[in-house]
């Protein structure tokens, strides 16, 4: 039962994709609704990963540097797990998971309750396409700003990294910057960007799914915000398995 209505779930989903990417109608009002949605679903969620990293960076550098510390460690240790966490793994996946739920359940109330308010219907009479009309500039939208905001979260991270050195003396700013030199990989940087496009398009797309679907009233919407925020954490920590082992 659990399989056949994963299934069903999965072919509405399709269908409703295959209805998205379709060419705007308008493509003024198009590049007008797609501009507002970078900034509500992407600059508008700066300040909270630029919090989140910095402090993140700190921890990390602070717990490296105390627990791993040895004779045997040189000392440059905590710089260089500092930078391999931040950029494999926090500033895209983790973080994606954190904007999943604010940028999740905000896409999937706000067209959850278009539907239950019936503007959508409206829309459907009018001759519109209204999931090209409303989900298109989302998903474009997130896509484009995410790697910005990895990139971002990343910068972020390292400067908490040097605040805990200059600020808390936890170790030398000359061995922290030696560290996040050593063994620099460069494609580490472009394999959390492209996670991280994967994972704002399954932001965007199932929120969008669970949002535009929605049938009742008012207490379905916020069904569907729960839903669609859990959907949307699973696919990303399964994707990111599947894209590690791809990737690296």
């Amino acid at each position: 039962m659990l399989i056949t209505k994963s299934l069903i779930t999965f072919g509405r989903y399709l269908i409703l994709m295959g209805r998205t990417f379709s060419i705007p109608e308008r493509l003024r009002m198009f590049w007008k609704q797609y501009a507002k949605e970078m900034q509500q679903l992407g600059i508008d969620s700066i300040g909270i990963v630029l919090l989140i990293s910095f402090f993140i960076g700190a921890v990390i550098c602070i717990q490296m540097k105390v627990n791993i510390e040895s004779p045997w460690m040189p000392r440059w240790v905590a710089g260089y797990t500092t930078r391999e966490i931040m950029l494999l793994e926090f500033s895209s996946s983790i973080m994606c998971l954190i904007l999943s739920g604010k940028v999740g359940s905000n896409i999937a109330s706000e067209l959850g309750t278009m539907r239950v308010t019936q503007q959508i219907d409206a829309l459907e009479i009018m001759g519109v396409n209204s999931a090209s009309y409303l989900i298109l500039p989302k998903v474009l939208g997130l896509i484009t700003i995410m790697p910005v905001l990895v990139v971002f979260s990343s910068a972020t991270g390292i400067l908490g990294a040097y605040a805990t050195a200059y600020i808390g003396h936890i170790l030398a700013p000359a061995d922290l910057t030696l560290g996040l030199q050593h063994a620099f990989v460069p494609w580490f940087l472009w394999m959390s960007i492209i996670k991280s496009l994967v994972f704002a398009f399954i932001i965007a797309s199932v929120s969008s799914y669970y949002g535009y679907t929605v049938e009742g009233g008012s207490v379905e919407v916020g069904k569907a915000s729960t839903a669609a925020v859990v959907s949307s954490s699973v696919l990303i920590l399964f994707s990111d398995v599947f894209l590690t082992q791809l990737l690296s």
